[in-house]
């Protein structure tokens, strides 16, 4: 399915009807631009070739000249295509015909007018924003993807609502350069009337672009290309002081924001890093960081929610959510827990080999602005090809807090919650949680704060008592799960870069 540009779409659809193919197929949101693309390439044509259109609300008419209305005894998918098959040479636009193509005779008809094309040459377009063609079809037809509209013709839409906008309230948008680059960036994947109604949402808010904008339309953006809930919008990203303890990498992901920025045009971007450690250290924050120092959207991508009975509608999940992941780039993508998704059992009936596969192509291929951050617990668990070096720019080991990162946990939690806590009294609280985890540590503290209000009192004053008898009456998962995570380290030590 070849993508191209506005011009190149146009020659290409011109080619696929001068090669005879009796079905061609465009599968496309932006369905007023494959019909001007469809008209162009017939009048262009000499004679000019009739041009039919058919929609199931209104029935057949001319699309290329104006002879009355539809006619509505065509309304039906069967009637329309008995028409077709019997009648003149010409392109006959089927609009949204998908739902008709499970129904066997309208399988056979299409076949018919396909069989039939070397006598009469009436080619048959089907528009729709996703076409599943039955097998006796596919190879009777032929596929044309629309290009999104580039950054020139994006340019031209922001510009032509700001003028709208200038119009009708007697005054010029208030914007620039910068703001207008970043709306336009951040446009990029749309169809044209997408691109145009999210341009007007920014504009018609207040009467300016700025950065404040572009939040907002890559929210409004999600939600116009989010596929079934396997890929959800993160509202919430972090800064580099709400990592305690991870210097390393955040001084690595810093290091990487200009060539992911693109301000450093000679470095190739920056692809992902996959995340190793002890449970509640600080992996799943470490992504709304990322998120946060590249300053993008952060889209949480669930691997386990893409599985289906039927064979092939994961990996074809899985395939539209990374597509839309690409759409929406620049963006950190967050996989949690990678090794649950990725997984292989004996009882596998294949499906988690053909998602492993799909997923490894993507990482191999995709050329796109988006950055992904893999988390995970049980090295065990993680299949063999997704260590190879190539997969990720680098694989960070997460391990317990040390003493200083344990204090500044301390200290973050403490000031969320308004706790009071000299430096005597943190320093003391971090030498009692060794072996705990960032988790362990933050809910000794909302636990402290559960036992100063049964003391009693309206506003309970939490100390540091609460905290370290909290502290004293937790057993840490580096005790109950010792082995495993001795193990873990122990894997861990030369093979990864320590995130510390």
């Amino acid at each position: 399915m070849p993508l191209v540009d506005a011009a190149g779409e146009r020659r290409d659809l011109g080619a696929l009807l001068r090669s005879r193919i009796p079905i061609v197929v465009i599968e496309t949101r932006d369905e007023d631009r494959a019909r001007d693309a469809v008209l162009d390439i017939a009048r262009s044509r000499t004679p000019p070739l009739p041009v039919f259109e058919w929609a199931v609300t209104g029935g057949l008419r001319r699309a290329d000249l104006d002879v009355g209305p539809a006619q509505r005894f065509h309304q039906g998918p069967e009637g329309v295509l008995q028409f077709v098959r019997d009648g003149l040479a010409g392109l006959y636009v089927l609009l949204d015909f998908h739902p008709y193509l499970r129904q066997p005779v309208t399988v056979r008809l299409l076949k018919d007018i396909a069989q039939a094309h070397d006598d009469v040459h009436r080619t048959v377009v089907l528009i729709s924003h996703e076409v599943e063609l039955p097998a006796e079809l596919e190879h009777l037809a032929a596929r044309l993807t629309l290009a999104f509209p580039t950054r020139e013709e994006r340019r031209a839409i922001v510009d032509e609502v700001a003028r709208e906008w200038a119009t009708t309230h007697g005054m010029l948008v208030r914007a620039d350069e910068t703001s207008i680059g970043l709306l336009v960036e951040n446009l990029a994947g749309l169809s044209v009337a997408d691109t145009r109604r999210l341009a007007r949402a920014a504009v018609h808010d207040d009467g300016a672009i700025t950065r404040s904008d572009v939040p907002a339309v890559m929210r409004a953006k999600y939600e116009l290309l989010s596929r079934g809930g396997v890929l959800t919008y993160e509202y919430d990203t972090a800064a580099p002081s709400d990592l305690a303890g991870l210097d390393r990498l955040t001084t690595w992901l810093s290091r990487r924001m200009p060539a992911f920025d693109g301000s450093a045009a000679a470095l190739d971007p920056p692809r992902g890093v996959l995340l190793l450690g002890v449970q509640g250290c600080g992996k799943s924050l470490a992504a709304k960081v990322a998120a946060g120092i590249f300053g993008v959207p952060l889209l949480r991508l669930d691997l386990g929610a893409i599985g289906d009975k039927y064979v092939g509608e994961s990996e074809r999940r899985l395939r539209e959510s990374l597509a839309t992941a690409d759409v929406m780039a620049p963006c950190v993508v967050w996989v949690d827990e990678i090794e649950k998704g990725l997984a292989t059992s004996d009882g596998d009936t294949g499906t988690s080999q053909r998602v492993l596969g799909t997923f490894l192509t993507w990482l191999a291929e995709h050329r796109s602005r988006v950055f992904l951050v893999a988390t995970a617990n049980d090295i065990s668990r993680l299949p063999p090809e997704l260590m190879r070096k190539g997969r990720f720019d680098e694989i960070f080991f997460v391990d317990l807090p040390d003493t200083a990162a344990r204090a500044r946990i301390l200290r973050v939690h403490a000031a969320r919650r308004d706790v009071v806590l000299s430096d005597e009294e943190v320093t003391a609280l971090a030498a009692a949680c060794d072996g705990f985890s960032g988790a362990e540590i933050e809910q000794a503290v909302v636990s402290a704060a559960y036992a100063a209000h049964a003391e009693g009192g309206v506003v309970p004053a939490v100390q540091a008592r609460h905290v370290e008898a909290e502290l004293r009456a937790t057993r840490p998962l580096s005790v109950v799960m010792a082995e495993q995570v001795a193990a873990l380290r122990a894997w861990a030590a030369g093979r990864t870069v320590p995130a510390a």
